[in-house]
């Protein structure tokens, strides 16, 4: 552990701490514009600033003062008003995100060891709102907002005293009252006091013994820390405190013990830019607290404050700027954005955890569309059939499949049925089985083990020939090779594969889809691109490059599960799950399939939904599904199950959604 941390301290350019003690009296100082007056409870801790943009001069500081709940002062200091709401020590604020629209404001009770909403009207009056369903599991040492830059949900993060990190998602219902949903956990180890969040998909956490860490704020994003600064090994002499963001993206963090103020830059891979103190006349800030940015406003608790009157201390930010040494800089840009589609069902979760989950086929019911179906694989152990409900309706424990493909009008037995195949990473083979309509259930027809010859049997697809009606499934595997069976009923009435041809890649590939029609196949190169060729055995077109990664900024690899929304005369979409970036690229099904746009599956609070991640397998049908998807349905597995967390599943999305966040054809 030492090596690794002197290594961090390394690439931090760090400096001894004694030394950064000595060159402490050497550090620029900062008059504060004002400081409040005493604070009426038993501290001073966490403040948020309520702007008048009419008239900047009545500017609000709503601040913790413990004991006394929340004290209002304006931009000079002078108390407005106290309002005994709880014992508050931890603030934040987000304009306009209270139903209604006012400022809605988050704070902390210790005594109850629960967050607090309220909306803020006028004179800076916190008014309470209802809030239900959150309910920590630790002691709560401090919060902070964040909205989703990609769909606009709000989430608050409370943390904790052993280090605990909760992320809850918030909605409103129709009253107003707000609601709390877990989206997930995780935990640094030791004590959490602070917390900032950018609304541009970061999130910083001030672990005051080790010191400041961000995480992406995405609650489908990886939990994966990156170390701004250290404890003792970089610039943070001894504790780390408040931390907070200013609207150009600099982050402001307390280094208590050396009665600092430290500036990092994010856009600089959170370079450190150098430090200042902040005074009020002879009173210099001392082991300050809570951080708080406001466009140029600048609030710092000062719980230390002689004798024994904790307040807070109020400078403005291109001071802090110009004493550092420091050009001032315009405000970050907002991230870029996708469409968004929202999902209305989501499965079962499946029975394991970790990578489980994997690919979805779509069987439309021709004699109840209502009655559909989706069977989607479990690499682990198996099968799932759901309802469009979500609900399952068969498991079948028949091995590692990873992905499925399913097409009916196949002639078994004397009759047509619909033959759903899986490759089997257990038996090396493919599955087969048929799908009964009566009971939505599936039954094995294969003739004994269909063996791929594979080490390692991975992608799947069929494909139904227009020309001939004959039957093909194609696998594939990691290492590039893929290979096509014909499928055969036998006398007997069960089904066997037929090896037909080699269709080696270069590299990884797992995703495909065919269009039946066209006599197409399209496959996912994971690392490369979007390929296409012919389907048939032999004298389709040749294989060509559809899509090449490295050309569209908007794929991200890896390339992986694939859909075809097929419409009449030709035309259609084909949908791919571009993991990289949590989203899917759509391109058109006619002439040379040119792309259209990408979208992203995002969250539905109100709902209970959460959004969509690190997709590998999805299917699309255009064919109506009942009055819930009258346009057909789009299924996406989702890597990241979150609010709450869960083992993965699938989501449904109505096609209509996704029609109408890119401006499609229906």
């Amino acid at each position: 552990m030492k090596t690794s941390l002197f290594a961090i301290a390394a690439a931090l350019g760090t400096v001894p701490a004694a030394a950064a003690a000595q060159d402490a009296a050497a550090l620029p100082a900062v008059a504060a514009a004002a400081e409040t007056e005493a604070t009426q409870g038993s501290g001073a801790d966490g403040a948020v600033v309520v702007a008048d943009p009419g008239d900047p001069s009545r500017t609000l500081i709503l601040a913790g003062a413990e004991s006394a709940g929340i004290e209002v002062f304006d931009l000079a200091g002078h108390r407005v008003a106290t309002h005994k709401v709880g014992n508050i020590r931890a603030l934040d604020l987000r304009a306009d995100a209270a139903p209604g629209g006012a400022p809605l404001l988050a704070a902390l009770d210790g005594k109850a060891n629960a967050p607090k909403l309220f909306r803020v009207g006028a004179g800076g009056v916190p008014a309470p709102l209802a809030l239900t369903g959150i309910e920590p599991a630790m002691t709560v040492a401090g919060l902070c907002f964040s909205r989703s830059h990609r769909d606009g949900a709000l989430y608050l993060f409370l943390v904790g005293d052993k280090g605990e990190i909760e992320q809850w998602g918030l909605a409103a219902d129709a009253s107003g009252a707000l609601s709390g949903r877990i989206a997930r956990r995780w935990s640094l180890g030791s004590e959490i006091g602070y917390c900032a969040a950018d609304d541009r998909g970061s999130v910083y956490f001030s672990q005051e013994a080790i010191g400041v860490w961000r995480f992406a704020a995405e609650p489908e994003a990886e939990i994966k820390p990156e170390i701004v600064d250290i404890v003792r090994l970089g610039h943070i002499t001894d504790e780390a405190k408040g931390v907070a963001i200013a609207a150009d993206g600099r982050l402001l963090v307390s280094d208590a013990s050396a009665d600092r103020l430290n500036i990092y830059d994010p856009a600089a891979d959170h370079a450190y830019l150098g430090s200042v103190t902040l005074a009020a006349g002879a009173d210099k800030v001392e082991d300050a607290g809570s951080v708080t940015l406001a466009g140029p406003v600048v609030v710092v608790a000062d719980d230390d404050n002689a004798p024994e009157q904790p307040n807070f201390k109020v400078a403005h930010w291109p001071a802090l700027l110009a004493a550092a040494g420091l050009p001032e800089r315009p405000a970050a840009p907002a991230p870029a954005t996708m469409p968004l589609a929202l999902a209305t069902v989501e499965t079962v979760p499946v029975e394991t955890g970790g990578d489980a989950a994997d690919d979805p086929a779509i069987w439309i019911n021709p004699a109840d569309p209502a009655q559909s179906v989706v069977i989607g694989t479990q690499k682990q152990s198996g099968l799932y059939v759901y309802g469009l409900d979500g609900k399952v309706l068969q498991y079948l424990p028949d091995g590692r499949m990873n992905n499925v493909d399913l097409r009916s009008g196949f002639r078994l037995g004397g009759r047509d049925v619909t033959l759903v195949t899986a490759s089997n990473r257990t038996t090396k083979g493919i599955s087969i089985y048929a799908l009964d309509p009566a009971t939505r259930k599936l039954t094995d027809v294969a003739d004994g083990l269909q063996d791929t010859g594979f080490a390692d049997p991975y992608g799947l697809c069929m494909y139904r020939s227009a020309k001939t009606k004959k039957s093909y499934v194609f696998v594939n595997q990691t290492d590039g090779k893929m290979r096509q069976w014909e499928l055969v009923a036998t006398p007997a009435g069960k089904v066997r594969a037929t090896l037909v041809r080699d269709l080696p890649f270069a590299s990884q590939v797992e995703g495909c889809v065919a269009d039946d029609e066209a006599g197409m196949l399209y496959t996912g190169e994971e690392d490369v691109g979007i390929w296409r060729e012919g389907a048939d055995p032999r004298g389709g077109p040749a294989r060509t490059m559809l899509a090449k990664i490295a050309d569209n900024p908007a794929l991200k690899d890896d390339m992986e599960g694939m859909g075809l929304y097929a419409m009449a005369g030709g035309k259609g979409y084909l949908v791919v799950s571009s993991q990289g970036n949590d989203s899917y690229a759509v391109f058109r099904r006619e002439g040379d399939n040119a792309y259209v746009g990408s979208f992203r599956i995002g969250a539905d609070m109100a709902a209970g939904i959460d959004g969509v991640s690190e997709t590998d397998g999805l299917d699309v049908s255009s064919l109506a599904a009942g009055p819930n998807f009258p346009h057909g349905l789009m299924v996406a597995q989702d890597g990241r199950n979150v609010s709450p967390p869960e083992n993965q599943n699938f989501k449904l999305v109505p096609w209509e959604r996704v029609a109408k966040a890119l401006g499609l054809d229906l």
